[in-house]
């Protein structure tokens, strides 16, 4: 028999542990749909939903749930922000529980009211970390598993290696999903080879028939490779890895040493990154919709170097699958 960790498929029932992870702006609900109905999970981004396509949100989740009867998940950012966005996020939490969603990442600040509520109906929450201080944080605020971001990673990277960051996150007796670096099956299979009880993929769908961006977005993603991303710290006021356009090449990858300052401050720090935050949403967002211009930052892994074609978003599921079974026959 295996002595493969199971434990995140079979805790939200899904049959491949093959995570869709929720990107701003790429999670439409067509995308999230079909990884779900492909047998992954597809991530609901809240703010990708509402602001970028155009949902009102229980609508939104209700479009996703027409499309597939198979289990989706909805990310929370949890970062302490204005009360009306807490606000916000706590009223998406509840309808996505409303509507049988039992499966929850949360990402940037403290989870505990994103775990109490969720487990108060039986649901799961995992937690991106990049590191064991905050794996501990999270663990004590009770989540059911790890979301362990490397820097190899797209969005926010981590600064830890594959294998050293597993090893660092084994200690806390979760099931840990490896993020970053990841765009095919043999990539899949080294991380569960590791130790790792699943994958969360981004990069990988933006480059699928079923995402909305733009054409340009997925050549570029195409045309890259792992040297092609770079890490800017011009977008959300900490290091987000980026394809290196020609935007990127001229404004720089270094906060201002005003904005530095600012983000080193206790209270500052938040309005720092609250400033950055409302301009990246509205950057963010046209760049999806629009040809490659001078003003555009794409968001990509290093595992742009794996992705030569666009392809239906089941068939990166099938060819997980494929190895998953693979792995499983070899060790019956």
């Amino acid at each position: 028999m295996s002595t493969r960790d199971t434990r995140f498929e079979r805790s939200i029932g899904i049959e491949v542990p093959l995570v869709c992870g929720p990107m701003y702006p790429c999670s439409n609900p067509e995308l999230v749909a079909a990884v779900s109905e492909a047998g992954g999970i597809g991530i609901v981004q809240p703010l990708s939903l509402v602001f970028v396509h155009g949902y009102n949100f229980r609508e939104g989740m209700e479009f996703i749930l027409s499309q597939t009867d198979r289990p989706i998940g909805l990310n929370v950012i949890t970062e302490k922000s204005s009360k009306a966005y807490q606000d916000r996020m706590e009223k998406y939490v509840d309808i996505s529980l409303e509507m049988g969603v039992r499966f929850f990442i949360t990402s940037l600040g403290n989870p505990k009211w994103v775990v109490d509520k969720a487990h108060a109906k039986g649901g799961i929450v995992y937690h991106d970390v990049t590191e064991a201080k905050w794996a501990k944080k999270a663990v004590d605020a009770g989540v059911d598993g790890l979301i362990a971001v490397n820097k190899r990673a797209g969005g926010h990277a981590g600064h830890l290696g594959m294998e050293e960051l597993f090893k660092e996150l084994s200690v806390f007796d979760k099931p840990v999903l490896c993020a970053g670096g990841i765009a095919d099956g043999s990539g899949f299979r080294r991380a569960l080879d590791i130790g790792y009880a699943g994958v969360q993929m981004g990069t990988r769908f933006i480059a699928t028939d079923e995402c909305k961006a733009h054409p340009d977005y997925k050549q570029a993603i195409i045309n890259s490779d792992a040297d092609d991303i770079v890490h800017s710290e011009r977008i959300t006021g900490v290091p987000v890895a980026v394809i290196n356009t020609p935007s990127i090449q001229r404004i720089g990858t270094k906060a201002s040493p005003l904005a530095r300052w600012m983000l080193r401050g206790h209270k500052t720090k938040h309005w720092m990154r609250m400033a950055y935050t409302v301009r990246a949403l509205w950057d963010l967002k046209r760049s999806l919709q629009r040809p490659m211009s001078s003003k555009d930052f794409w968001q990509a892994g290093k595992s742009v170097e794996a992705i030569q074609k666009i392809v239906p978003s089941a068939s990166v599921v099938e060819e997980c699958r494929k190895q998953l079974n693979n792995g499983l026959s070899a060790t019956g």
